[in-house]
């Protein structure tokens, strides 16, 4: 009995190693003995093992690490060939599709223009052409890969994996994507918001590394927010916390898509930003024009997107006082603003958040674009598997094929 309870125990160990290497990608053993709570010891004697068997292989230092003088450490990660994830990401007018390695490696990418409102049937049979290219590229068949992440803009209900309302793209709303894709794939798939995939991969990759409590705020077509604790996403009882896009801000504004009157969304995301301007400008203004606009110092479209990173501040400010965050990440495609955007949201934080909390916050820009819900849905593979919405098979069992 104890030659068996140490032996499970010695399995369980093994398995937090590999868990943590495939969420790092990349890390020495001091960065697995802090994200496993193991001693250094024992996750040397575990690495080592591992090693042995070909599981985990040396890796070349990993580009962006902070030095801190001295001989670097010695950096290791599951070796490749193990197997891929497959990332997809449903924006508003495109279709994306990466596929990496377990080392965080991205191998291949294929995007796609899509027209606006584009229906669920069309999206997926993109997807699943764009799939298979990706992995012809990267030279992968598709029974290394170990499963799939989908990015949506929409709350996703978790216990059915079935989109909810979105006026982003109306077309999807009901359809059990995770089940579909998975069907026309025949591969194991997850699901989650496109906030949540932009907060999973700038905290991995981008600007919100280092950081123990994130709030990934994201500014295009609707506004939503991911909630990083812990390294872990905060998804609430049903699926749908983040939601900041419907705090009330004007209760006399706008009747929303929701119901509600004077929702953040309304006032602050990229349509009514556009409209503002659309009288003076012209009818094809695009929110990425307004941006290009603002940063060669056009008056009214640097005054537009000010009053949106207020009324943004507004409903952040709710959010520092609740939540606490360490570091509050913008990206979508009003990030692109920068200082324009971020200057006012401060300082209406500023001004509404308990000193406390407005000490401990910072509000950056993400650093990765575009990419950011691909790289999240790639993210939603590797680093959190365990907390998917729906699967059309258990990944433990496809990861191990």
């Amino acid at each position: 009995m104890r030659s068996g309870s140490l032996s499970s125990l010695r399995e369980l160990n093994r398995g937090r190693v590999i868990e943590s290497l495939r969420a790092l990608g990349v890390a020495s053993r001091a960065e697995l003995a802090r994200a496993t709570g193991l001693s250094p010891a024992t996750v040397s004697t575990l690495v080592g093992e591992l090693v042995e068997a070909g599981i985990v292989v040396d890796a070349p230092e990993r580009s962006g690490r902070r030095s801190h003088g001295g001989r670097p450490p010695a950096l290791i990660a599951l070796d490749p060939s193990g197997g891929v994830a497959l990332g997809i990401d449903f924006g508003k007018r495109h279709l994306a599709v990466a596929v990496a390695a377990l080392n965080h490696e991205i191998l291949a990418e294929r995007w796609r223009e899509m027209h606006e409102d584009y229906d669920a049937r069309t999206g997926m049979d993109g997807a699943a052409e764009l799939a298979a290219q990706a992995l012809e590229h990267a030279g992968v068949a598709p029974d290394r890969v170990i499963g799939v992440g989908l990015g949506l803009a929409g709350p996703i209900h978790r216990s059915t994996g079935t989109i909810g309302s979105s006026a982003i793209l109306p077309g999807w709303t009901g359809v059990q994507v995770a089940e579909e894709m998975g069907n026309r794939l025949a591969l194991p798939v997850h699901v989650d918001n496109d906030a949540n995939l932009g907060a999973l991969a700038e905290f991995h990759w981008g600007a919100g590394r280092d950081a123990s409590t994130l709030v990934y705020l994201k500014l295009a077509t609707g506004i939503g927010a991911g909630l990083v604790i812990g390294g872990r996403l905060f998804h609430g009882a049903g699926g749908t916390a983040g939601e900041i896009g419907h705090t009330t801000i004007d209760e006399a504004g706008p009747i929303c898509r929701c119901g509600n009157r004077g929702c953040l969304e309304m006032i602050a995301a990229a349509p009514a930003v556009v409209d503002l301007l659309r009288a003076t400008r012209s009818e094809d203004l695009t929110i990425e024009g307004v941006v290009e606009l603002a940063a060669d110092g056009d008056p009214g479209c640097q005054r537009a997107i000010s009053d949106a990173g207020s009324h943004t501040g507004q409903a952040v400010a709710n959010l520092c006082n609740l939540f606490n965050p360490e570091r509050i990440v913008v990206g979508g495609s009003m990030g692109a603003a920068g200082e324009v955007l971020l200057g006012p949201m401060r300082e209406a934080v500023r001004r509404r958040v308990i000193p406390s909390a407005a000490e401990d916050v910072e509000i950056v820009p993400g650093v990765l674009g575009d990419r950011a819900e691909l790289l999240g849905a790639v993210a939603l593979v590797l680093n959190e598997k365990e907390h998917g919405v729906v699967t059309s098979r258990p990944l433990e069992e496809a990861a191990t094929q």
